[in-house]
């Protein structure tokens, strides 16, 4: 980190990929100055609250409220409205299949993003610039894989909450939760996932529309969608 002064608009960007990288609090980025300004005093003074109340779900819900307010803003992705097609049978009798964009793989079959083996998180977060240029790869999971072998690796948001449950992201539990009472019809026994950073062309116009091909041809009747 260089001793040079740095500005105010130079340390609430330095959060989004930069030399304080904090994928929590990568959101300030898109706070005009005034308003992170306003986002950290608050800040501080539920800190001091919190340590005077033991309530810290004020502290929660005020970085909530400034990720809201930071992502409420229009997205330089603009995707025309699909057709809403009906389910065709009731849920009940439906064949579910989880499809994530995590960056979630098994132990021991590791996509290996640019061809690097083992790549650590902190890499990742590093090459989130190459991630969002390249097209994504797809990760088959069977969903009875036990937790101890499931890993994430995505350079676009802090892992370490689904590294210590899973379920937060990748709700495989839940869903054979909702298989076993009958909820759902049946539970896809593989799972997929993959980097959502990627190049959202290629990812529209041609890997998405192979995918699909490929869950109707297994006869999926419904995705459970979950984006980072």
């Amino acid at each position: 980190m260089s001793d040079e002064p740095t500005s105010f608009l130079d340390f609430k960007n330095s959060f989004s990929y930069g030399s304080r990288t904090d994928l929590n609090f990568k959101f300030l980025k898109g706070l005009s100055e005034e308003a992170a300004a306003d986002f950290f005093q608050q800040l501080l003074w539920k800190l001091g609250d919190a340590y005077d109340s033991n309530d810290w779900s004020p502290v929660v819900e005020h970085v909530r409220a400034g990720q809201a307010a930071s992502y409420a803003g229009p997205s330089r992705w603009v995707y025309a409205d699909g057709s809403r097609t009906p389910l065709g049978k009731p849920l009940s009798a439906a064949k579910i299949v989880l499809i994530t964009s995590t960056g979630h793989f098994v132990e021991g079959d590791d996509p290996q993003p640019f061809g690097v083996a083992d790549m650590s998180q902190e890499e990742a977060i590093r090459r989130i610039d190459d991630f969002i240029k390249e097209e994504p790869k797809l990760s088959e999971i069977p969903v009875d894989t036990p937790h101890a072998r499931l890993r994430a690796r995505h350079g676009g948001y802090d892992v370490r909450g689904v590294l210590a449950d899973h379920n937060v992201a990748f709700p495989t539990d839940h869903l054979a939760a909702l298989a076993a009472e009958g909820l759902i019809g049946s539970l896809h026994p593989v799972a997929y996932s993959f980097v959502g950073a990627c190049a959202q062309t290629p990812l529209t116009k041609r890997t998405a529309p192979q995918w699909v091909a490929m869950w109707k041809a297994a006869g999926i009747d419904g995705a459970v969608l979950v984006p980072v």
